[in-house]
């Protein structure tokens, strides 16, 4: 079988569908891609004005080694673009006081497998936060470390981007409901009975993948996120729009922070997963659930009140118990690509890049998911230079 007569069926047109979707037609694959919706969909996981890009990971020492081959992917696809859809912002990760028993906390984790990495990183105490980051309190906190690589990601123009570039590499798009899949034959049901098939399916998803394999339903659930978009005081907008992204990831519950960075708002969210809800159901956060996000904040950010509510969303992440990711064959002629939490994003083209060499060589495969689950370091051969 030639390159050419090679033929590809990519569910989902979120940054993991669109990223399997440019690779795999790059490796000179026929790649029709599934969504139902319009491209980008609003309802996406992946949608929305930023996303982050970091190595301080807690203890989990392989995403954090993934973040440097990650930055590498999406080097790659600037290139391809013509424009460089990242900002570089550094990082400023916030903990409160160390436990004296138990587990040492995400910070106290992360620091430590950053320097055991070889990552520079500057401690802060507490009462420098103020001189350096005017609209912080260093109220309750405990210790804090500034990392100069991280920034954000602009998520809603770089799936733009990427649908462009994917109808550029003769990528096909069809809007269409995908209701089921028979992975042994490649083939997908869709809604009003019509069927589509491909050697190769690839499930990207992302909360609805229980629709399509219910034997997932357990494994990855939807879960309802909610940010909150604000405009800072005149007198902090500049130091807002100077400021690191922030991870006050404290255990008793902790918020991050996406500073106005080109054209974008001020975003701040929860980082804990509610792993409930249905992806069919609205994207509008109701007051309870934006007033629950500032509550999580008004310890750091002193004022609060005085800054602007915009609006408030739901997103709805596909995770997993363990928040690991699934990148894995999924009978003979399919692939899974899921379980991406809200950390997914960072890696889209890398994971891309890994199904079609894994697509290559199936030798690769378990390789692949357990590099992709953060369990192992990759296959050799799965990051070397290529499409």
């Amino acid at each position: 079988m030639s390159r050419s007569d090679r033929t590809a069926l990519v569910i989902g047109a979120g940054i993991m569908g669109l990223s399997a979707a440019r690779s795999l037609a790059s490796a000179g694959w026929q790649v029709r891609v599934l969504e139902q919706d319009q491209v980008p969909s609003p309802r996406a996981s992946s949608h929305d004005q930023h996303r982050l890009i970091r190595h301080a990971y807690g203890a989990e020492a392989g995403y954090q080694a993934m973040v440097d081959a990650a930055f590498d992917a999406w080097d790659g696809l600037w290139a391809e673009l013509r424009e460089t859809l990242y900002v570089p912002t550094g990082v400023l990760a916030m903990a409160g006081p160390t436990p004296r028993r138990g587990p040492p906390g995400w910070l106290a984790e992360s620091r430590a497998t950053l320097l055991a990495a070889g990552h520079a990183l500057k401690e802060l105490a507490p009462a420098e936060l103020p001189g350096f980051f005017p609209m912080l309190s260093p109220q309750g906190l405990g210790s804090a470390f500034y990392m100069e690589a991280g920034g954000v990601l602009l998520a809603e123009r770089i799936l733009v981007a990427m649908h462009r570039r994917c109808m550029a590499l003769g990528v096909e798009f069809e809007v269409g409901q995908a209701l089921w899949l028979e992975a042994e034959k490649g083939q997908v049901r869709l809604a009003g009975g019509a069927t589509r098939s491909a050697d190769i399916v690839v499930v990207a998803a992302g909360p609805w993948l229980g629709r399509l394999i219910p034997w997932f339903d357990q494994l990855v659930r939807p879960s309802r996120q909610i940010v909150v978009m604000l405009e800072p005081p005149p007198a902090l907008r500049p130091a807002w729009e100077a400021a690191p992204m922030l991870l006050d990831l404290d255990d008793s519950g902790g918020f991050y922070a996406v500073p106005p960075v080109a054209g974008t708002s001020l975003k701040i969210g929860d980082h804990k997963f509610s792993r409930i809800g249905s992806p069919e159901d609205t994207r509008a956060a109701l007051p309870t659930e934006i007033s629950a996000i500032l509550d999580l904040a008004r310890r750091r950010l002193p004022g609060l009140d005085q800054y602007r509510v915009l609006g408030g969303r739901a997103c709805y992440y596909d995770v997993t118990e363990a928040e690991r990711f699934i990148l894995q064959p999924w009978g003979k002629r399919a692939w899974v690509m899921s379980g991406f939490s809200g950390h997914g994003f960072k890696f889209g083209p890398l994971l891309g890049q890994a199904l079609v060499r894994a697509l290559g060589n199936p030798a690769l495969a378990p390789g692949v998911a357990n590099w992709a689950a953060g369990l192992a370091p990759p296959p050799a051969g799965l990051l070397s230079s290529g499409p």
